[in-house]
């Protein structure tokens, strides 16, 4: 061997390299913000010791039981003699029925079975995990690999409820240690969208009867920025049947991937949600279920995750297998060079990330150039460094000497060679690492930056010589200088740095403008190289002086040649890995927010895209969203007078009393000239008022080929106030033609990954849409390629049945368009609407009927599915119930004495609520046979009015009369506003004066929050109404300070 065999340590080591790596996941904070390298140690002892002790005697007994079975066929074959006591075997399980219970645990201690070595082994670690307790290092504690966390796991969820509640205490006793800050944030994010998720899945309030059982677990106590784990349940795992996949299932998936670790433990570590709901999250994606759909309709699978949650949950399982893939096609690639050995191979397959990977790989890609350590093994120094290690005595360097041959011709090249192949053996050893990262988790690593030599260079000569100022991008370049002011001279702890920084800092990086560096403490290096000459790298016996010179400057090339930069690369991915997840998640949440804008219905509206030299764009919209009329006024020139009575004439002449105006150029001065025109009731009779809305994005839009396609004959300019005027009619319906990245939300877009930050805004796009509903029989096409389930091709083939034959009388008749198969209906069924009074309003158009017989001619194994669709109407259609519970629907309608056709009526909302006070929670699903889960969202859909809305509950656009400017505000006013945008920094509020003014997020404390609102991070979110105090207004550079006083209701 090359090195100290130390299988034991090995094993510690190698999970440890894991848990070190996702510390940030696990912990959870109180006020202080850091990131994920916060010593994990203190964190997870609590937990841990209140998890193990309440049912140690329990568990300890079930995990042998499962190892008891095995017993008997240990024996069976190396030693007959011991065959006599497996009859005695089979009278344990009577055991358990009497109290000697207990007893069950010495019986399999008496074989111990140690000596079968591979059932050893991985029984090992769990001495170290006790005994790690007392040691400092935290890099030790995650000892026994994935197996071990698979093992805790599985002895949560077999825990009863007083176990629960004790692991609940643990936690909460647990979040007021020491800060973590980066995914902590992240977590309070996915903990925050659980109520909007939860009311959004449910569509709308439940009865009290059935929500009891849920209340109990949303109203624990939690405090403000300190997050919780994604609603874990430990009481048990009734909900999440089944709680573990067939042994056959999971070692299939274990072969598909064929790596080193198990896929549902990983992904329960990385995301911190329960093994069994892990289990359920990867069995419904492989059978290609999307979000939306779990969320609503399989929650007690998915423990009432909401959608964010699942997300991160199906994010960590696509990476995974992403990485099993990439790790088979890096195999492949080094057996083809001749290269891959044994043990490489079970490093590669033994990589949890895609930097482990890299670190592993990175030697051997055909691109590097030819590593030292390389090069001194192809002159066959590896069995002198192996000797070094195993035999110090027997080995003489002049032995080795080769003077004809470059690198062997002297004692010192020999030494070299030597040297470079320890110290590539030291930086490759998982336990080695393991330490290192231990020590600089409990040292102080800063994070430095500072602008750079070029930038300076750039900036000096501009000063001394501005003729030689260059133009355009270097120009541009120079003036990003003085925005990065606050990163010149910039130091923080990487435990407490911010992700708005990590990223300003890239982005600095990136410009060239800002050189960045990670400082780590000599005292890191001291203590490691003191445990690698004394312990780890020491040799087996007596070394002379050389060779131990030999070993210890292996260590210190190994430290500042390959493990230095190997820990800053670490460093450097972590934060920007944590930094890009909080502000996709902040995008995500300022998306989700937008798109639920409660629409304004009803009412005529006048959409003005403002501007000076072109003039306003008008469109009058009808109530339905459909274009009136269309116009151009010049409002900033001489002729106003001329040019508002063409405004009034156009107002008064299809009744609009509601002016929505783009908020871009020329919107201070048109918004001007509309509160002028109003006090002065100039528009009498009409009552007129008008309101600002955002008009990023219009502009793409109205050049876009669905722009084109849908107003042909329009001008763009009159295409993009067409826009802005549905934005405030139908939010949801018109911003899902925009591409999210084009709305103006979140910060740092450009800073982030690209494919990720795409993948979750469409996510919640699909999540909105699906949740809100659509009615298939006056959607946009656009509209429905966002619903769960659909896509581009199913939408249009949609549209071109409803051309073709009418509109759809029912859900059923779905299945009769091109494309749709059984999944596809079934994961979007339930979020199409059917509605009456659209059926009653497009009855005066005939189309004709849909041909039965020729649609199954068309589409090939349709065609029994097709026969046997019915052309009537049913009520549930209108409802959030999915037809696989229409026939529970039916019973609960029979069982209440109600029927389909009074579905929305008070009357049956009586009934229901009458059946429900007299019977149980519990009870009445099992009348019914079905789970409470369904039975709730049954009673939901039959109970809510029709034409039910859930973006009611949300805020709409403020329409007003008058105007503020920024010199009328002063210090001490107290204002109402709404929030336009938040970033990771605070939250930006419109309080009608142009210019959004700021709410730090240190003036966002808990006591100004309604209870509802406590568990996220910021706490606010565009469309809240907010009361503020001005605390400082700066007129020159447009910004103004505020203080969050309160949440309006």
């Amino acid at each position: 061997m090359m090195r100290k065999p130390r299988a034991t340590t090995c094993k510690v080591s190698q999970y440890k390299d894991t848990d070190s790596d996702l510390s940030f996941i696990q912990t959870i904070s109180s006020d202080e913000d850091s990131d994920e390298w916060s010593p994990s140690e203190p964190k997870s002892k609590a937990p841990n010791k209140t998890a193990r002790a309440p049912a140690a005697g329990e568990k300890k007994a079930a995990v042998k039981r499962t190892v008891k079975p095995k017993l008997p066929k240990a024996p069976k074959e190396p030693k007959p003699p011991k065959e006599p006591k497996p009859p005695k075997e089979p009278k344990a399980p009577k055991a358990p029925k009497e109290p000697k219970a207990p007893k069950m645990p010495k019986e399999p201690k008496a074989p111990k079975i140690p000596k079968e070595p591979k059932v050893v082994k991985p029984r090992a670690p769990r001495k170290p995990a006790a005994e790690r307790k007392t040691r400092v290092p935290a890099a030790l504690k995650g000892s026994g690999g994935s197996g071990l966390a698979g093992t805790k796991r599985k002895k949560a969820d077999k825990a009863g409820e007083v176990k629960g509640e004790e692991q609940t205490e643990g936690w909460k006793t647990e979040e007021r240690g020491p800060s973590t800050g980066m995914k902590e944030e992240r977590l309070s994010f996915i903990v925050s969208g659980a109520n909007e998720a939860v009311r959004w899945a449910d569509e709308g309030t439940s009865l009290a009867g059935l929500k009891a059982k849920k209340e109990e677990v949303e109203e624990e106590d939690f405090t403000f920025d300190e997050p919780c784990l994604k609603k874990q349940k430990t009481s048990g795992a009734s909900l999440g049947r089944p709680t573990a996949l067939p042994q056959a299932v999971a070692q299939a998936h274990m072969n598909e991937l064929n790596m080193n670790w198990n896929l549902q433990e990983l992904v329960s570590v990385l995301t911190c949600v329960e093994k069994w709901v892990c289990v359920n999250i990867i069995r419904l994606l492989r059978e290609e279920n999307t979000v939306p759909f779990m969320v609503r309709y399989r929650k007690e699978q998915i423990n009432h995750m909401d959608a964010d949650a699942v997300r991160d949950v199906q994010l960590i399982y696509e990476e995974l297998c992403t990485l099993a893939k990439k790790t088979q096609s890096v195999i492949q690639t080094l057996k083809k060079d001749g290269v891959l050995t044994t043990e490489l191979e079970q490093n590669l397959r033994s990589c949890r990330s895609a930097d482990d990977l890299d670190h592993v790989y990175s030697p051997y890609k055909k691109g590097s150039k030819l590593t030292k350590a390389r090069k001194a093994k192809a002159l066959g120094l590896e069995v002198a460094a192996s000797a070094l290690l195993e035999k110090p005595h027997t080995l003489d360097l002049q032995t080795w000497v080769k003077p004809d041959t470059q690198g062997l011709s002297s004692v010192e090249e020999v030494a070299t060679g030597v040297e470079h192949i320890l110290a590539d053996m030291i930086a490759k050893d998982p336990e080695t690492l393991t330490y290192v990262k231990t020590l600089c988790e409990n040292s102080f690593v800063t994070l430095q930056s500072s602008v750079s030599k070029s930038a300076l260079k750039g900036k000096e000569q501009e000063k001394t010589d501005p003729s030689r100022r260059k133009p355009g991008a270097q120009q541009n370049k120079n003036m990003d200088i003085d925005n990065f002011q606050l990163y010149a001279d910039y130091t923080s702890n990487v435990q407490r740095i911010q992700a708005h920084q990590t990223l300003a800092i890239n982005r600095g990086e990136s410009l060239k403008i800002l050189t960045v560096k990670v400082n780590i403490s000599d005292r890191v290096k001291n203590d490691f190289t003191w445990w690698c000459i004394n312990n780890r790298w020491r040799p087996k016996t007596f070394a002379k002086q050389e060779l131990n010179a030999i070993v210890k400057n292996a260590v210190e090339d190994s430290y500042k040649r390959l493990i230095l930069p190997f820990l800053t690369r670490s460093y450097r991915t972590k934060l920007t890995v944590a930094a890009e997840k909080e502000s996709i998640a902040m995008f995500v949440r300022n998306l989700r927010q937008r798109l639920l804008v409660s629409p304004i219905r009803g009412c005529v509206i006048l959409g003005v895209d403002p501007g000076f030299r072109h003039g306003c764009k008008l469109a009058i919209l009808s109530p339905t969203s459909q274009i009136l009329d269309t116009d151009v006024v010049y409002l900033h020139n001489a002729n106003q007078p001329k040019e508002a009575e063409k405004l009034r004439h156009l107002m008064t002449k299809y009744s609009c009393a509601k002016v929505v105006i783009g908020n871009g150029t020329a919107c201070r001065e048109t918004e001007s000239f509309f509160s002028d025109l109003i006090s002065r009731r100039y528009f009498h009779p009409l009552d007129v008022s008008y309101c600002i809305a955002s008009e990023a994005g219009a502009s793409i839009y109205s050049v876009s080929p669905e722009a084109v396609k849908e107003m042909p004959d329009l001008d763009p300019n009159l295409r993009s106030a067409v826009s802005i005027g549905r934005r405030v009619q139908d939010p949801l319906a018109e911003l899902v033609k925009i591409d999210p990245k084009n709305l103006g939300i979140g910060t740092y877009q450009h800073d982030v990954s690209a494919v990720a930050l795409k993948a979750a805004l469409d996510g919640v796009v699909q999540e909105c849409v699906s949740f809100v509903g659509v009615d298939i029989n006056i959607c946009s096409e656009i509209l429905m390629r966002h619903v769960a389930g659909l896509n581009v091709s199913r939408a249009k083939s949609i549209a071109e049945w409803r051309e073709q034959n009418g509109p759809f009388m029912n859900r059923e008749q779905l299945k009769l368009v091109k494309g749709m198969g059984p999944k596809s209906f079934q994961q979007c069924a339930g979020f199409i609407r059917i509605n009456p009074q659209t059926l009653d309003s497009l009855k005066t158009s005939p189309h004709p009927e849909p041909s039965v017989p020729e649609k199954p001619a068309a589409k090939k194994g349709k065609g029994k599915t097709s026969v046997n669709v019915s052309t009537s109407f049913n009520p549930l259609d209108q409802t959030c119930i999915h037809p696989e519970s229409y026939h529970v629907a039916q019973r609960f309608l029979s069982f209440v004495g109600g029927s389909a056709d009074q579905i929305g009526t008070a009357g049956l909302r009586q009934c229901v609520e009458r059946k429900v006070r007299t019977s149980s929670a519990e009870e009445l699903p099992q009348t019914l046979d079905t789970t409470a889960e369904t039975l709730k969202l049954i009673i939901d859909g039959l109970t809510q009015p029709p034409g039910f809305d859930i973006r009611q509950n949300f805020g709409q656009a403020d329409f007003k009369q008058g105007i503020v400017s920024m010199s009328d505000l002063r210090v001490g006013a107290v204002l109402t506003g709404r929030v336009d945008n938040t970033a990771l920094f605070g939250a930006f509020v419109d309080i009608g004066v142009g210019r959004a003014g700021l709410i730090h997020k240190s003036r966002i404390t808990l006591d100004k929050l309604p209870a509802s609102q406590r568990r996220r991070s910021l706490a606010l979110g565009p469309g809240e109404r907010v009361e503020v105090r001005v605390l400082n207004v700066d007129p020159q550079r447009g910004r103004v300070g505020l203080d969050l006083i309160r949440v309006l209701e």
